[in-house]
């Protein structure tokens, strides 16, 4: 038998967590994070994979003579929505590699 039955142990553990890691990253994708900024008066809504869907001004807060406030609340809103994005899809990647107690390691595979 090629490799043992530690081989097909091992191979059932690399399926298992790419299919775990795909199931995460279409979580990502569904998932929506929203964030604020200026008290809400600029929101920014991004995926769990990072992509901008959508940003959200008062019109309260739109002055033509200081546009750079604006300016400041839109990367503000926007860099926070990224942030969260980032550590929930951290948060979701170590959820699958977690099982394998210290990365490629867990698989008994040498040198690793």
């Amino acid at each position: 038998m090629k490799g043992g039955p530690q081989y097909g142990n091992m191979m059932k553990q690399i399926q298992k967590m790419q299919a775990d890691m795909a199931k995460a990253e279409a979580i990502l994708a569904e998932t929506k994070i929203e964030t604020s900024a200026g008290g809400g008066a600029v929101k920014a809504v991004v995926t769990g994979k990072q992509q901008l869907l959508e940003v959200r001004i008062d019109p309260s807060v739109v002055d033509p003579e200081d546009v750079e406030i604006l300016e400041d609340m839109i990367v503000a809103a926007v860099n926070e929505a990224l942030r969260q994005s980032q550590d929930l899809a951290q948060k979701k990647m170590a959820e699958v590699t977690g099982p394998l107690a210290g990365g490629l390691g867990g698989l008994g595979l040498p040198g690793f």
